[in-house]
């Protein structure tokens, strides 16, 4: 017996896990993750994409042996430091024989290694371009249903007005249904099929317009490590490559309660797109191939159609353009049917990517997108600098480099229209206590790239420059705190900002585990942006002022319940007037009694008006998230029921209630409710083969 096995055995003996982690148990890993996270939620995030990239990070677990930096950097469980000892102890001592060998790594405390777990196993087994695949590990087939209990005005009956002419109303009926099947293996093969319907979608089979019965179809087939094919796509799929000037889609954090780690995107390449969100990522074929040892290409072509406003030609001999391309994804009215799939959009693009070993990547990508119809801005001044035409190109390089400790990482690129995008930054372990991030980002006005999500304020990276700085800081092994701050500027106007504006943005947090049942919790966030005043002619600029709070408390008395208090409190005030002011008080309790597991919440609120509005995660059934606003005064809860019939079927039930004390109907347009409360109902169903 080697003495290396001799040691995994007596740590297998010796350790003592909370055992094997079952689909509820990392649901609740998922849950709380999101929620230290993201500890103050805004608007601007696709938290349904994070939650289901998040998902597919448990669901398929890492290979000790295989995996990559960028891979463990994509959990942000673990810091520079830590990882560099992992890769230290892998490659002193060869390939791992147990996950419970990270206990021998410099570093890695019982925490840390509880919080890994669930991320990593050992799966050792590459096959050759024509070995047969094996059995998948998962394969399921998952169907939802929700509705709106209470009538809302688009579904009501259509009375003609005096002029015989129908109000608007949502085409299809109050049903909204979800359906998803997958078939995979990580690091295999995937295959994959997803379908929504969104309440008032009418179920129609028009291929003329893109549409095969359910409103939203997506799908992907997936082979991954054949010899020197390292990845195939076909289908639906997101890339994520470099730190997102070019390619960005799929997970990454920005800012939020991960100050230093979540600034820096991993280079994941290539992955299938399974979220609901119905734009953001690419239909058609993707590969990557290793040229060498070192060097790899990916090559990837796609068509999509986007939804956009058409604008009819001004004359017969014109052209149709578009002056907006629209995200919703909802097709429920005429004139948003008008805008589903009117645009179509091909793009290729190829990607050369060096790597030595864990240190040192660099990498080259070009990509090319092309319309059938112009586009064309309204004619606004904000939108002077704005993409314009049918054809862009962008070219881009990016790189990180590891020094002892320290990350430097970076990106560049620049688009057909002259403009430039630049990111770089740097993440180190200074101390085994302390961890800092440091990011410059400048995207110049007229820097146009589709599919970029690189760090940033505004939700696009265009007309920008910004310095961000970051720390964590372990007081001591129960006690971290965390903070950022981020200056950023820009130079020309924007939406409702009428002049070249600039804003601070600072967080502030603690967490301390003061056993292992109490845990403590409290975050501060503040940020300062110029915009419009409303209702002022001629327009005003003004500072505006956003504070937010939150206090939590989480007691676990057994494994068993987990309740949550949380309290969060804020303002948002325009210089020269009074501030809107808004609380949430929240209580939250997980009870798991084996196979049938409860949740639910109870929580009271009261803003001065929408400005001051809260937002809070709540829990819901897998693969749905839910982060409702709480505005006016109310009360809201809801229950959330899980039950595993046998090894085969698991069922959920979800009710949620939202009911206003000062309010004489609830929502706005064809969503309005006439009645002081709205309530929704969700079940849903997954069968395991």
């Amino acid at each position: 017996m080697s003495h290396r096995l001799l040691i995994a055995i007596l740590l297998i003996m010796t350790y003592q896990p909370a055992g094997a982690q079952t689909s509820r148990q990392q649901e609740a890993h998922i849950n709380r993750f999101i929620q230290d996270l993201f500890p103050v939620q805004t608007e601007g995030i696709d938290y349904e994409a994070v939650f289901d990239n998040l998902y597919q990070l448990y669901s398929q677990p890492l290979d000790l042996n295989t995996l990559t930096r960028d891979d463990l950097t994509a959990t942000l469980l673990l810091s520079e430091s830590q990882m560099t000892e992992f890769f230290r102890y892998r490659d002193l001592t060869g390939p791992f024989l147990s996950v419970y060998e990270l206990q021998a790594i410099a570093g890695f405390d019982p925490a840390t290694i509880r919080r890994l777990l669930p991320f990593v196993t050992l799966d050792t087994e590459r096959g050759s371009l024509f070995r047969p695949l094996r059995n998948p590990t998962e394969h399921y087939v998952v169907f939802r249903t929700d509705r709106v209990l209470e009538e809302q005005k688009g579904f009501s009956p259509a009375e003609p007005d005096k002029n015989g002419n129908l109000p608007r109303r949502y085409l299809g009926n109050r049903q909204q249904w979800f359906l998803r099947y997958r078939y995979s293996r990580p690091r295999q093969f995937s295959l994959g099929l997803t379908a929504e319907q969104d309440p008032g979608e009418p179920f129609r089979w028009q291929p003329v317009q893109s549409q095969y019965g359910a409103d939203y179809l997506s799908f992907h087939a997936q082979v991954q490590n054949r010899g020197r094919l390292r990845n195939l796509i076909l289908g639906d799929f997101q890339l994520q490559i470099g730190q997102g000037l070019v390619m960005a889609s799929g997970f990454f954090l920005g800012k939020g309660g991960e100050t230093v780690a979540g600034v820096r995107r991993p280079m994941l390449g290539a992955r299938p797109y399974t979220a609901l969100t119905e734009y953001g990522f690419l239909r058609g074929i993707t590969a990557t191939y290793a040229l060498t040892r070192r060097l790899d290409i990916t090559i990837f072509a796609a068509r999509n159609r986007r939804d956009a406003n058409v604008v009819a030609p001004a004359t017969s001999t014109g052209s149709a353009t578009v002056s907006s391309l629209q995200t919703s994804g909802l097709h429920r009215t005429s004139s948003e049917l008008e805008d589903r799939a009117s645009l179509r959009e091909q793009n290729l693009g190829v990607h050369l990517l060096y790597h030595a070993g864990q240190r040192l990547q660099l990498g080259a990508i070009v990509l090319h997108t092309g319309f059938d119809k112009g586009i064309q801005k309204r004619s606004q001044a904000y939108n002077q600098y704005e993409f314009s035409g049918k054809q862009n190109t962008l070219a881009g390089i990016h790189g990180t480099y590891l020094w002892r400790n320290v990350t430097f990482f970076g990106e560049a690129a620049r688009s057909a229209s002259g403009g430039a995008g630049l990111i770089g930054g740097a993440i180190a372990s200074l101390t085994r206590r302390l961890d800092a991030s440091l990011v410059f980002r400048h995207y110049d006005r007229n820097f146009h790239s589709f599919y970029a999500n690189a760090f940033g304020e505004n939700t696009r990276n265009i007309n920008e420059t910004g310095l961000y700085a970051g720390l964590r800081y372990i007081v001591y092994r129960k006690l971290t705190l965390g903070a950022y701050v981020d200056r950023f500027r820009f130079p020309w106007l924007r939406y409702l900002v009428d002049r070249p504006s600039d804003g601070w943005d600072y967080l502030g947090q603690a967490t301390w585990t003061l056993t292992k049942q109490w845990t403590l919790s409290g975050v501060f966030r503040t940020e300062q942006k110029e915009k419009n005043l409303p209702g002022v002619k001629p327009t005003e600029v003004v500072r505006t002022h956003r504070r937010n709070y939150v206090l939590s408390a989480e007691y676990t008395p057994s494994r068993r319940l987990t309740l949550r208090t949380r309290a969060q409190w804020g303002s948002f005030r325009y210089d020269g007037r009074a501030a809107s002011k808004g609380l949430a008080l929240m209580e939250d309790a997980t009870a798991d009694f084996g196979r049938l597991s409860v949740s639910g919440r109870l929580a009271w609120f009261s803003t001065d008006n929408y400005d001051s509005r809260q937002y809070a995660y709540e829990r819901d059934v897998l693969y749905a998230f839910s982060i409702p606003a709480y505005f006016y005064r109310g009360l809201r809860h809801y229950l959330l029921l899980q039950y595993q019939i046998n090894r085969h079927l698991d069922v959920w039930l979800r009710w949620s209630q939202t009911r206003h004390a000062n309010r004489e109907t609830v929502g706005s347009d064809l969503d309005e409710i006439a009645g002081p409360h709205k309530s929704e109902v969700r079940l849903q169903a997954r069968w395991r083969f």
